[in-house]
């Protein structure tokens, strides 16, 4: 009998929030449940895949990101950026100095963190973009005629 992935993975999604949520949580009644869903005779890819996740809901979950001071500073200058108020140019303005400014933190930032850094400048990047080209409206203005 082939595995059911689809009664499979929402299983296990049910069983790794609930391991997650709630900490009395026997993980290992949940992995033996989950077990029970892969039949004997399942492939052995999918008993090989069904296997390594099982097992790893036993795994304690990896600590939270601890951000470096640099990450912090860089995140005041995204949030602060945002456009309210004054002209389209002063606007565009304030993008471009804090995009400048975080790419330049994220230079001094530790290699792995660094990434992390630079994509802040994303969302402020399309920000720009509208600004410059603005897609709104859709449309010319409506005719004036009707």
């Amino acid at each position: 009998m082939p595995l059911d992935i689809a009664a499979f993975n929402s299983a296990f999604s049910r069983a790794r929030h609930k391991i997650k949520t709630e900490p009395a949580t026997d993980i290992a009644a949940e992995q033996a449940a989950l077990r029970q869903l892969v039949p004997a005779d399942a492939s052995e890819h999918d008993q090989s895949w069904t296997k390594i996740l099982i097992d790893r809901l036993a795994e304690p979950p990896a600590p939270p990101r601890q951000w470096s001071d640099l990450y912090h500073q860089a995140g005041e200058i995204h949030a602060s950026a945002y456009p309210d108020g004054g002209t389209v140019e002063q606007q565009i303005a304030v993008l471009e100095d804090a995009r400048r400014r975080i790419w330049e933190i994220a230079d001094r930032a530790e290699p792995e963190e660094a990434p992390h850094i630079r994509a802040m400048t994303r969302a402020l990047e399309h920000i720009e973009r509208e600004l410059r080209e603005p897609s709104w409206p859709m449309q010319g203005p409506p005719d004036q005629d009707h």
